[in-house]
């Protein structure tokens, strides 16, 4: 069956960095846009990045443009998430999701997610 793996959150000061990781198994990846969103405390899950099949397109949040890179590595069956500049309002349990179309617009156009992995960013 599918499986969509994070890995790389944890703790990190204001104005640090951390790269999330998704390997994912039980599809062909090269076949699927990925994407990545995220959950803070008490709000609604929000999108955060997407690429494309081949990487030739992303899109990013606003909250996040110019901090944040999502890359993929069809070789390795992996998306990676760089932040950088992190701030507190990071904060949250980060996602990754895979979808069959090619542009995806909502989370509900995603078929498959991972279980999440925490980033928790101190002031």
């Amino acid at each position: 069956q599918v499986q969509l793996v994070e890995s790389g959150g944890g703790l990190a000061q204001a104005g640090g960095s951390l790269r999330l990781s998704c390997a994912a198994s039980g599809l062909t990846f090269s076949t699927v846009t990925m994407g990545w969103f995220r959950r803070a405390p008490g709000k609604e899950r929000e999108h955060v990045a997407r690429i494309t099949r081949a990487g030739a397109r992303t899109s990013y949040a606003d909250s996040v443009k110019g901090r944040f890179t999502i890359s993929r590595d069809n070789a390795k069956s992996t998306m990676y998430l760089q932040m950088n500049v992190l701030k507190p309002e990071d904060t949250a349990v980060y996602y990754c999701a895979a979808a069959l179309r090619q542009l995806p617009i909502s989370a509900g156009d995603y078929d498959y997610w991972g279980q999440g992995t925490q980033v928790t960013v101190s002031s």
